[in-house]
């Protein structure tokens, strides 16, 4: 039931030759006339010099946000990363006085 049937081909007997086929009649076509460009129902967009400036100080703005939220998220990974540090010299040294002193 869930194995696939593969169907077989039969060998062929012989070399098959198509058959010639003779055009009876000919049909011309014409070619159709080219499409006629339809105006655009929306209103193409206009950029004021007003709207460059807000559109230039939007992108700035979210750069320096986006720089600002991953300069700090590396910060904080920094800062982790120094106190694991010293928790493990502070650790080191407690457990190596410890044999030296008993």
């Amino acid at each position: 039931m869930f194995r696939p049937k593969v169907p077989t081909n039969p060998m062929p007997t012989g070399i098959v030759i198509p058959s010639s086929v003779e055009p009876t009649a000919t049909v011309r076509h014409t070619p159709l006339p080219a499409p006629v460009a339809q105006p655009s129902a929306r209103p193409a967009v206009q950029l004021t010099p007003g709207t460059a400036v807000a559109l230039a100080c939007g992108g700035t703005a979210v750069v320096l946000i986006v720089g600002a939220v991953l300069v700090s998220m590396l910060l904080a990974v920094a800062i982790s990363g120094v106190s694991v540090a010293v928790c493990a010299v502070v650790l080191r040294s407690l457990l190596t006085s410890g044999r030296t002193h008993r």
